[in-house]
């Protein structure tokens, strides 16, 4: 059953507030704003703790249970790092203070700048962008201003693997360009002589994710981005499954053109909720004076201010750098770490993503068995044919206490379980998520019907997502029943 609305349990005459006296003359209020209609629930202060208390211990996180979806990295955020950014002399800034008095936080934003360029093999950073699609936004532009500038507006074709994120062509068609699927091939890799035949004078670019989404690390990748780069177009590099190569492959050591950091994904800052977040975007010196400005830079004095860049620039991203307070949760995972620390991440991310696939490839069917790296894919098709879909063992799942992981992505994956466990879970969590997925397979077998009407112990039980999504319910009205 679910949570009762607050107007369901409200009550006459319960105030639960005490407003101050009126300090400044009273005022006519406007007409056609008052609604004398508005039933506004009326209860007690403890009512109302309670009730969004409640409704707090029935949401789902990183803090109260494993988060295993697939190409999104739901890792832990420490702690230490929201302390570092409640620090007043971060908090309380004003982004539009005089230079001279945000030093600090200009070396910061500077220091991560050359960190993140470090990292990934990339000559500059620009941490403007407020997500990855922004990021991705970002260098696309770039590009496109890249091949304009040279003379060449006619390239207006993007190649995109099969297997790729869907913000990749999203991104590609707001920047004015078409694009063409290359499809992946038997091993799961994109398919180098497909990719050639598409390459000519028309093409502006590769978008590609490297380890794709598939969770496999490009076999042909320095054939791949050769060939792009001789057929006069950039490679872009979607960064968003960097945790699973820090401190082993630099992407911009590959000739990489340009890539964005999900730095919730890689460097543990927050993740979803709407906001706020970051997708720094890093060029190599092909890109560089294209790069969205301003950044900060360091003079020879050692002041640090910020670089408006020459006319080559596409501009600024947003009205003021960033979000700092993010900024702030990346430098300090970062400084925490150090470069021996953040390959240890990915070693162990890399190796928790095998050992769980090994768990369950012999139940589930694995499309593509390879090694994978952070993540992994498989397959519910053995289920579906005793009556059992992916998505009804996702929901089954929620009845075993964990979050499903990703369901039917990527699209070239029948009935597709994409889970990515990160480095920061234990075996003892690893070893209880799989024997869920096992118990979940053998009651396909025996008791198919368990799942189709799963989930049983959820506020919630199953919902009609289909009508949800194309009839929302986007006011509340206290009368609906």
């Amino acid at each position: 059953m679910s949570e009762p609305l607050l107007s369901e349990v409200s009550r006459p005459g319960r105030p639960g507030h005490q407003l101050p006296a009126c300090d400044v003359p009273d005022a006519p209020l406007p007409e056609a704003v008052l609604r004398d209609e508005l039933r506004l629930p009326e209860l007690g202060e403890l009512e109302v703790i309670r009730h969004f208390t409640h409704l707090s211990q029935c949401n789902v996180s990183i803090d109260t249970t494993f988060y295993p979806l697939g190409s999104c990295t739901m890792k832990y955020n420490p702690r230490i790092n929201e302390d570092v950014a409640r620090l007043p002399g971060f908090a309380l800034l004003h982004p539009y203070q005089p230079e001279e008095t945000v030093q600090g936080a200009l070396r910061l934003m500077y220091e991560l700048q050359r960190a993140l360029a470090e990292i990934t093999g990339f000559s500059a950073t620009c941490l403007q962008p407020a997500a990855g699609a922004h990021g991705e936004l970002a260098g696309m532009l770039m590009i496109r201003a890249y091949h304009q500038r040279r003379g060449q507006g006619h390239r207006t074709k993007v190649l995109i693997p099969s297997s790729a994120h869907g913000t990749n062509p999203a991104t590609a068609a707001m920047c004015g360009y078409y694009t063409v699927a290359v499809p992946t091939d038997a091993r799961g890799n994109v398919d180098p002589e497909r990719l050639r035949a598409e390459l000519d004078e028309h093409t502006a670019a590769l978008m590609i994710t490297n380890p794709s989404t598939l969770g496999l690390f490009e076999e042909h990748i320095q054939e791949i981005v050769q060939a792009v780069h001789e057929a006069g177009a950039l490679v872009y590099g979607d960064g968003a499954n960097l945790n699973a190569i820090l401190g082993m492959v630099k992407p911009g050591a590959l000739g990489f053109d340009a890539l964005h950091i999900n730095v919730h994904k890689t460097f543990s800052t927050p993740h979803g909720a709407g906001g706020p977040g970051a997708g720094p975007v890093v060029v190599g010196p092909t890109l560089e004076p294209f790069l969205p400005r301003p950044i900060v830079a360091r003079d020879a004095q050692g002041h640090y201010t910020l670089d408006g860049g020459g006319p080559d620039s596409i501009g600024r991203l947003r009205a003021f750098y960033g979000h700092f307070g993010i900024f702030v949760r990346a430098y300090t995972y970062l400084r925490m770490h150090g470069a021996d620390g953040l390959r240890r991440i990915s070693e162990a991310a890399v190796l928790n993503a095998n050992y769980l696939r090994s768990l369950l490839q012999g139940v589930y069917e694995l499309p593509y068995p390879r090694t994978c790296m952070h993540e992994f894919v498989l397959s519910g098709r053995r289920q579906k044919v005793l009556g059992v879909k992916t998505l009804d063992i996702a929901k089954r799942l929620i009845d075993y206490g964990f979050h499903p992981p990703t369901i039917y992505f990527p699209l070239i994956v029948e009935e597709a379980i994409m889970a990515e466990p990160t480095e920061t879970e234990s075996k003892d969590t690893l070893d209880a998520f799989a024997q869920a997925l096992l118990a979940i397979a053998r009651e396909a077998e025996a008791n198919p019907d368990l799942a189709r009407s799963a989930p049983h112990t959820a506020p919630v039980r199953r919902l009609d997502e289909v009508t949800a999504a194309r009839k929302p319910i986007l006011r509340w009205d206290s009368g609906r029943k």
